[in-house]
């Protein structure tokens, strides 16, 4: 992680998400609808840089096929992309041909730590929450405003976790939010680090325990009429990431 406040943090991040969408897409959401479980996985592979290791996923740009060792998180991981993605460091994303010019898919891997009792009413309601996949998960059920589907169990790598779809409540009015935002979670008490800018916009969830610290990824759908085979390209790359135990 770098040295930055976490101010100039979510300005950075900002930046990094506006050539991926435009209309200010920059949030994420659930409730997308779990792709076949037979989807490809990208069988591309970047040849290691030295024996038994991956290269660093680049921190911005275009980026070729192949498996990358992400460090965004408190825990790293590998992942697998194929071609026509885009890095920018803390996540992944990719334009829908069929729309050039709006965002289309978008994998994030951002620390969080509060997650807000109400994601529409969220100022002054960022709860801190434990460092666990089972809190996280809970706290994102109560949460209202949004809405999420029970969480089943899941491998990721050497752990298990959880995944989850999570989705904004179709009674809300974007407009009479705090900020314009609808807010799942944040890096911060004080301000939303994290946020869906449509109401159309959905997520699905991995959370996992790691060495005893949270680790949290999702993927994010930014409207409902992405082409079928981008999106089941990126359930698959969701699908690749896996954190490697030390034993």
């Amino acid at each position: 992680m770098s040295s930055m406040t976490p101010h100039e943090k979510a300005a950075q991040r900002s930046r990094h998400l506006l050539p991926l969408v435009t209309i200010a897409l920059i949030g994420c959401l659930g409730g997308c609808q779990n792709e076949p479980d037979d989807a490809p996985l990208p069988s591309a592979r970047v040849p290691a840089t030295e024996a038994g290791t991956v290269p660093p996923l680049p921190d911005s740009g275009d980026i070729d096929a192949g498996t990358y060792f992400v460090t965004s998180l408190t825990e790293p991981f590998e992942i697998t992309v194929p071609d026509g993605w885009t890095s920018d460091g803390d996540g992944l994303g990719k334009d829908d041909p069929g729309h050039p010019g709006e965002g289309a898919v978008y994998l994030i891997f951002w620390p969080t730590d509060h997650v807000p009792t109400d994601a529409c009413a969220w100022r002054d309601a960022l709860v801190e929450v434990d460092p666990s996949a089972q809190a996280f998960v809970d706290a994102m059920a109560a949460q209202t405003s949004t809405a999420s589907t029970p969480p089943v169990e899941v491998r990721v790598g050497d752990y298990s976790g959880f995944e989850f779809d999570h989705s904004v409540e179709d009674a809300v009015d974007i407009t009479a939010c705090d900020d314009d935002k609808i807010c799942p979670r944040s890096e911060s008490s004080n301000y939303c680090t994290r946020w869906y800018s449509s109401v159309a916009e959905r997520e699905t969830y991995k959370v996992v325990d790691v060495n005893g610290k949270l680790a949290v990824m999702g993927v994010t759908y930014f409207h409902e009429s992405i082409n079928p085979e981008l999106t089941r390209e990126a359930r698959a790359v969701f699908d690749s990431i896996a954190f490697k135990s030390d034993k």
